[in-house]
Formats: structure tokens, sequence, C-alpha cells
């Protein structure tokens, strides 16, 4: 693979890191954005990676960032619109500027996230503007790839993390789209395929859906959650209705765990229906293999202990 200048817009979140790591591990120049340096602060050690103070909402800055760059991958979104930041500013206006960046700055290589069931017409205002800012990309001209993964996990993913302490806290679960199904991708493989594609001119023009190899209800998830941690409790599913209502609690609460957006996008089934694609050499990992290594009672008991020894207790 040559070494390229790499600009990763997103690169300082859960997928970001694994990319960069993975790209500077593999010699290439990277630059990386962020508003806040501390989401950052594992990448700044890293030798090629140059982390900057950079505002992504901003056109301008952007093409200054894009100069002299061979390829772009953008990363950038949200699981739920907080204060100002908007699925609609997050996903699609980002996209333009970098589509804006790309050509003002003569960079023809984009690597993008999206998302699966990503469709301009679908049933959350996530998924629209994930399908809308596929739209704005097969419309702009460049060399592009687009990646469609279901929900990613790893360490210190916000999926099953989310439920492991949500089964700590509570005594019963209270379940909204228990039936909705799921093909988790573990995030090690998503980053593989994104830097693969660098070198990939077979994967110029297509979209990619990326999932692990087995299909779960959310319910089978918490389940299995819980068994993993050692906190199992009792599981109701909620009706159409009444799930509604915890997601419009749950969305005003503080850290927003639920949202009703959220739960219009389980509407659609979150899986494949096809193999992973062949073309990146990578064989999917199952969630069984990762998930207790950041999930079971000794792994915690592990980082705490960490934790202590670093703060000389």
């Amino acid at each position: 693979m040559a070494a390229r200048s790499v600009l990763v817009v997103g690169g300082s979140g859960f997928v970001g890191r694994h990319i960069v790591n993975r790209l500077a591990a593999a010699g290439h120049r990277i630059v990386v954005p962020t508003r806040r340096r501390d989401n950052a602060r594992a990448l700044i050690l890293l030798p090629t990676v140059d982390v900057v103070d950079a505002d992504v909402n901003d056109a301008a800055t952007l093409l200054r960032l894009a100069r002299g760059m061979d390829a772009v991958i953008n990363l950038v979104g949200i699981l739920n619109e907080k204060g100002g930041e908007t699925f609609a500013q997050a996903h699609l206006e980002v996209t333009k500027n970098v589509i804006a960046a790309c050509n003002g700055a003569a960079v023809r290589r984009l690597v993008h996230m999206s998302a699966l069931n990503a469709d301009p017409e679908g049933p959350s205002r996530y998924l629209r503007t994930k399908g809308e800012a596929e739209t704005a990309i097969v419309a702009s001209g460049l060399d592009w790839t687009i990646f469609q993964p279901s929900v990613i996990f790893g360490r210190e993913d916000s999926f099953l993390n989310l439920f492991a302490k949500l089964l700590r806290l509570l005594p019963v679960v209270a379940l909204a789209g228990a039936h909705a199904r799921f093909q988790p991708a573990y995030v090690g493989d998503v980053a593989d395929c994104f830097v693969r594609a660098l070198d990939l001119d077979a994967s110029i023009g297509r979209m990619y859906p990326l999932c692990g190899p087995k299909i779960y209800t959310l319910r089978e998830l918490v389940r299995y959650v819980g068994e993993v941690t050692g906190a199992e409790r009792p599981i109701v599913p909620l009706g159409r209705i009444a799930g509604r209502l915890q997601a419009l609690i749950l969305e005003m609460l503080p850290g927003k765990l639920m949202s009703r957006d959220n739960l219009a996008s389980m509407e659609l089934d979150s899986v494949c229906g096809c193999d992973f694609p062949a073309l990146f050499g990578v064989k999917p990992t199952a969630l069984e293999a990762v998930a207790p290594e950041y999930l079971s009672p000794d792994a915690a008991r592990s980082r705490y202990d960490a934790y202590r020894t670093h703060g000389g207790r």
C-alpha cells in the first residue's frame, strides 16, 4: 500500500480511532480535525497523525484541510439530536461540505460512512438524512465508496455498553423494539474495510452493506449482555404505544438513552441479507468472540484495577 495523505473527518470518534490507528500503522499521514482535542488524546501520540482544532461544519475550514490530501474519509454521524446538533447538519450538511472541499482541493477519492437502511424516504430522520447524504455523494462526480454498516460493536461502543449499564442499574428491563433485528458488525472489521478501500479501485462507485455473521433480535442482544455481565434481568417487551411513550420520556432525560427517532429506525430490520463483501478480504468477527473481553465482570475489574494503579491507590 503506497503511503498517502488522508483527511479523516470524524476521526476522533469510536470507529474513527480504529481507522486512524490502522492508517498510521500502514505509514500514511493523517489529519484529524476536531473541536475537542481531549477526545483524540490517544491519536495525538501517533507519529504520523496531526490532530487539529477545527470545525468541520465550516466549509472554508474543510477546504483548507483538504488541500494536498490524496483522499478524504468522512465518518461524521450522530445517533440522537441534541442542542443545535441535528441529523441534517451532521449527516447532510457536513457531507456537502466534504464534497465541496474535495472538489475545491482536487481530491478525487472519498470513502464515506453511511448506515444500513439509509434512504431519503426512510422511516426516521436519521435514516432519511443518511440517505440524502448518499444521494449527494453519488451525484458528486468523485471516486467514492460508501459503507453501510449495521450497528457496530467493540470496546467503548455505545450499543452493548449502554445495555450493560442499564442492566446493572435496573431490576427489570422494559424494552421498546424488542423484536427488531440486528446483525452487528465488529468495529475492527469495519475499519479494515475503510482502510483497504483506499487501495482498491474496484470499490469505486460502490455501496457495501457491512454485517456480522449472526442476526439477533434486540431482546436476544440484551439477554446476551446480561449473561456476559452477570447482571441477568427479566426483560419485558413493550407494545408499540408503550414503546413510543418510553422513547418520548427517555429522549427528554439527560443522556438521551433512546428517542422516538431511534425507535422509528428500528421499524426496519438492520440486517444485510448478503455475505460480507469478499473484495476486502475480511472474515466477519462474531460478537461472542469479542464482547466478553470488555463486558464481562473480569474485564470490568481489570479496568478498575488499572485505574487504581494509575492513580497510585
